[in-house]
């Protein structure tokens, strides 16, 4: 048995359940980038498919129950499609943001998937954007859009009007390299992913800079290549530790407190499957799901990840629902894993 959690200290979360199956078309996912928790109880999950391919991209909803509840925002260049959704949040108006990397744009649905409106420019001016990523709200409504390809944070009105940015490239305090994830505080500090440089950088909410957090590496408490970041209300941070596939939790002084490496089960949809499909379920009954390090021939945790079922294998996402649990988005395994926290 390959144990997939690891602490010291304090343990704050465990593994509660597994949602999603790989799917290019209608239940399911294909290489989900976030999840959005609605304030309806639904999961607003994007999919932006295989090297962009026009399948399968779209916005598939469900909910922890995995109750499928239909897709909405398919291939597309035109209002109300997506060429390669990045990432998504919600407002506290019941509606969705997801960013688009590909079309440099911000497009907004209600809960039902009905499109309201898309804002964005591609370009490297004011309020211009290239290559949008992570995307969160504060508590007043304006909402913070990591321009990667520019290197730097963005901020907006609801409606796409700019307000201020902060960030350039490089190595520095409050510079950056392709950031990725971002969220706001409950106290309207800004935390984003500073993917090339290894850690996650703090700001008040006017852009400066406060602190960061990790060091390059694979020990624990250090980071590689970051994707994701969210703050619950105790300060402790939670990070989807993309480069060593795995989530890590700090307190809010940015101490190690524990690694999550992956507990995945077979979620309700993925048991349907298998039990339609008797062939396939009994084949995967008889085969090695966890094998040891020694049978992969090699300590990466990538390569680790393509051979362990239960392993994260590019985690996307962090986010936190109202009672704590934690959602991460698990690219490469199309699913989502959830651990609840207890303490």
């Amino acid at each position: 048995m390959v144990s997939g959690v690891s602490q010291t200290g304090k343990q704050v979360l465990e593994y509660s359940v597994t949602l999603g199956i790989v799917a290019m078309e209608g239940r399911g996912f294909e290489y989900p980038t976030d999840v959005v928790i609605g304030n309806n109880g639904r999961l607003y999950v994007p999919n932006r498919s295989r090297n962009s391919g026009e399948r399968s991209v779209r916005i598939t909803v469900l909910d922890v129950d995995s109750e499928y509840h239909g897709i909405f925002a398919t291939f597309g260049q035109g209002e109300g499609y997506l060429v390669s959704p990045m990432c998504a949040a919600g407002d506290d108006q019941n509606l969705i943001y997801i960013t688009d990397d590909a079309t440099h744009k911000v497009s907004i649905f209600d809960y039902e998937g009905n499109f309201v409106s898309r804002w964005g420019v591609h370009g490297t001016g004011d309020g211009e954007l290239n290559g949008p990523s992570g995307i969160a709200f504060d508590s007043a409504g304006e909402v913070y859009v990591v321009d990667t390809q520019n290197n730097r944070v963005q901020k907006f009105s609801a409606a796409g009007e700019f307000l201020s940015g902060f960030g350039t490239g490089g190595l520095g305090e409050g510079q950056f390299d392709l950031p990725w994830g971002v969220t706001v505080s409950s106290d309207g500090d800004v935390f984003v992913a500073d993917w090339g440089n290894d850690r996650i950088q703090k700001f008040t909410s006017d852009g400066e800079f406060v602190a960061a957090y990790g060091t390059s590496g694979r020990g624990d408490g250090q980071l590689l290549r970051p994707s994701g970041v969210v703050v619950d209300e105790r300060g402790y941070i939670y990070v989807s530790d993309w480069g060593n596939e795995r989530v890590q939790v700090f307190d809010s002084e940015g101490m190690f407190l524990q690694k999550l490496r992956g507990e995945a089960t077979l979620s309700k949809w993925a048991a349907l499957y298998l039990d339609t499909n008797k062939e396939e379920g009994e084949t995967r009954a008889v085969s090695d799901l966890e094998p040891s390090a020694e049978l992969i021939g090699s300590d990466d945790p990538h390569t680790q990840s393509a051979h362990i079922e239960k392993y994260f294998w590019a985690p996307m996402s962090v986010k936190l629902d109202d009672a704590g649990s934690l959602y991460v988005t698990d690219g490469n395994r199309h699913r989502i894993q959830v651990y609840k926290r207890v303490s």
